[in-house]
């Protein structure tokens, strides 16, 4: 039997990714997110319009994704109520949004330069995209607040360690993405962290989606 439900969200399982931006003032800023898939040499992003991601992005198009790994994941636990807007809105105030405009050191990560782009990346993550936001969307109407941009994918960073033998393809059996399935992050089929996500939200999910 099944049911016919409304659901408050539909991630089914997404890869986390950390979004480079660059700030006004030139520093980095690194957001997280799950709305991420691929298309040949194309990424799409999904994310909330009153972000400063999406803001930096969509003055200052040049950034780097970065890929997360599960031995990543308590970091960015560590981060995902994090904000790199001064300005923040009494709803994301409620749900427990902190302004830390720094939060590679929040997170305990180590930056590297693009080779690019003029952002930082994040040294730990196994693979980085550097790119260029190229056209940003509506969706779901004209008054919605979500935005999905396509960036192209410029360059490629592996580590040494995922790469097969002719450096153009990535092991599958090797490389484990980070997911976030609803409100909490999997790998390998299985529980990775107790996703703070999850605690006194009525819709966490949307929070790593959305990004900040």
């Amino acid at each position: 039997m099944k049911r016919i439900i409304e659901p408050k969200v539909l991630y089914f399982g997404t890869p986390v990714v950390l979004i480079s931006s660059q700030n006004p003032d030139g520093s980095t800023n690194l957001a997280p997110m799950s709305s991420a898939w691929w298309l040949h040499q194309t990424a799409m992003l999904g994310m909330a319009a009153a972000s400063q991601t999406v803001q930096n992005l969509t003055e200052r198009p040049d950034c780097i994704l970065n890929l997360v790994e599960p031995a990543m994941v308590a970091g960015l636990d560590r981060i995902a109520l994090l904000t790199g807007s001064e300005q923040i809105p009494e709803a994301k105030r409620a749900r427990g949004y902190r302004y830390v405009p720094d939060k590679f050191a929040a997170a305990g990560w180590s930056r590297t330069p693009g080779t690019l782009v003029d952002v930082d990346a994040v040294e730990e993550s196994p693979i980085n995209l550097e790119g260029r936001i190229e056209a940003i969307h509506t969706v779901g109407g004209p008054d919605s607040t979500l935005r999905a941009m396509e960036m192209s994918v410029r360059r490629v960073h592996v580590r040494e360690d995922l790469l097969m033998n002719d450096d153009r393809y990535i092991d599958p059996l090797r490389w484990e993405p980070l997911i976030m399935k609803f409100t909490e992050y999997f790998a390998g089929g299985a529980p990775a962290y107790e996703s703070s996500l999850a605690r006194g939200w009525q819709m966490p999910a949307l929070q790593v989606a959305s990004g900040a």
